[in-house]
């Protein structure tokens, strides 16, 4: 990003990184009072939005996760490549064998475990980037003010929308962060644990996106004939042939930890959601390595990791928005259908804006794989992700009324109650013996009118209730 965006380009990537964990921890915690017994996102839209509902946020979820794989496969390939100049097919094969072996015998236990390895070793890179940019970098003065990265950019003030919506959105797709979540002992540990993440994140993009600026100031990065995710290791690359052996040693670990996390969550996700954990884990693993087939000839073909990154975030940008307005209280009426239409229309949002935007339906289709790129020096990506969020909203709340008219003239029809518009009560906030006041649960009090005992409410402490939570239709 930096060597894309410079400087400006570089801090707002970093904070737009570091504070959604924050904005992670808050919706996090009300999920984990509203779904107690859940572990993952797909859980909590279970309970509020019904079945239909989760599967959609499952598949949404696994698509993701497919995407970062390749992502991540395509990065390593490229940093074996910058690195040695060999192609990286043989060490991706490998990497993909043993990471699905010790996963499926290990689970997510092995994973945590590696992900702890995986943050030490990001440590031993910073060093060793430190080092070589000391030791090695000789910065061409004359190329500071001609390379333009300290200068403001008009991609540097879209990025201050569009990288807090991807990253913000995109978050809520990872079921590592959800187990992480769920399993912290309290609201306080959740937020100790994202408020340290937030800063260490921070920092370390910080530093590891310098060495981007600093390969363009060395002279060690061209635009036409390197890859702008590579120029951390370019640097590197100056450094003794044996420490470069280290370095890609270390590379390689780290991705190995990266992926095993994402092979744990699309197995978990698949078992959980699709089978609810009744299906033989062994079939679902099986699963999961016929997907790293097309994974790997993906990641081969691949040349830009930064848009494949991009096509996940503009689909989290269409899905995620108008799913989290039912944490809020006001948001009662929203069920499952306008929820999945929400996130279609959201998509299909995307491309009308670039059909108009451009003036074909080829470029806005176009848009929906960003194969703009960032650079492209025009308003098409930020319009997508301007489209996304507010046109999945659109169509979530026109999808509602959609529904509301039909449900209300089928119970018109039928001599029926109409019920789109009753407050659902949740069982979980419910407790035998405890007064449901204003002073103890005041979001029940004030949205229910419940001011008695359980025990003690009766058909006219209450008006009736009759829409359960994780309707549908």
């Amino acid at each position: 990003m930096a060597t894309v965006a410079g400087v400006q380009g570089l801090v707002i990537y970093a904070l737009s990184c570091g504070i959604p964990m924050l904005v992670f921890a808050y919706f996090g915690s009300i999920i984990r009072k509203q779904c107690p017994d859940g572990f993952v996102l797909t859980e909590w839209t279970r309970q509020r939005y019904g079945v239909i509902a989760s599967l959609y946020l499952s598949f949404m979820t696994l698509f993701t996760l497919f995407l970062y794989m390749v992502s991540e496969l395509s990065a390593i390939g490229q940093v074996i490549n910058t690195l040695t100049g060999l192609k990286g097919i043989s060490a991706v094969i490998v990497e993909c064998v043993v990471t699905t072996i010790y996963t499926s015998l290990g689970g997510f236990r092995i994973s945590f475990f590696t992900d702890t390895i995986q943050g030490v070793m990001i440590l031993c890179l910073v060093l060793m980037a430190t080092i070589a940019i000391g030791t090695t970098a000789d910065i061409d003065r004359s190329l500071i003010d001609s390379s333009g990265l300290l200068d403001a950019s008009l991609l540097g003030w879209q990025l201050l929308y569009i990288l807090p919506m991807c990253v913000i959105t995109n978050n809520f797709f990872l079921s590592s962060y959800w187990l992480r979540t769920f399993a912290s002992k309290s609201d306080k540990d959740l937020w100790l644990g994202a408020g340290i993440a937030s800063v260490v994140v921070t920092c370390v993009l910080v530093l590891v996106g310098m060495t981007g600026i600093i390969a363009v100031w060395a002279g060690l990065y061209a635009d036409d004939d390197a890859v702008p995710s590579a120029a951390f290791f370019l640097l590197l690359e100056q450094l003794p042939t044996w420490v470069i052996g280290v370095v890609l040693v270390l590379s390689v670990a780290m991705s190995t930890a990266a992926l095993d996390s994402l092979q744990s969550a699309m197995v978990s996700s698949a078992s959980n959601d699709f089978f609810r954990n009744k299906l033989n884990i062994w079939y679902i693993r099986a699963m999961v390595v016929l997907v790293m087939i097309p994974i790997v000839v993906v990641a081969l073909k691949t040349p830009s990791v930064l848009q494949i990154y991009l096509i996940s975030d503009l689909l989290s940008s269409a899905v995620v928005p108008i799913l989290v307005l039912g944490l809020f209280h006001r948001f009662f009426f929203l069920r499952g259908f306008d929820i999945v239409v929400g996130g279609l229309g959201g998509i299909l949002t995307v491309f009308i804006f670039g059909c108009i935007y451009y003036g074909n339906a080829q470029q806005g289709a176009d848009l929906l794989l960003i194969e703009q790129g960032l650079t492209s020096g025009d308003w098409g990506v930020f319009g997508a992700f301007v489209a996304a969020p507010f046109g999945g909203i659109a169509w979530g709340f026109m999808a509602a009324g959609l529904r509301m008219g039909i449900n209300y003239m089928l119970a018109k029809r039928n001599g029926t109650r109409f019920t789109d518009l009753d407050r659902p009560v949740s069982k979980a906030l419910a407790v035998v013996g405890e007064p449901l006041s204003s002073s103890n649960s005041p979001n029940i009090a004030k949205d229910t009118g419940l001011t008695k005992n359980v025990g003690e409410i009766d058909e006219h402490s209450v008006a009736p209730v009759n829409t359960p939570a994780g309707k549908f239709f």
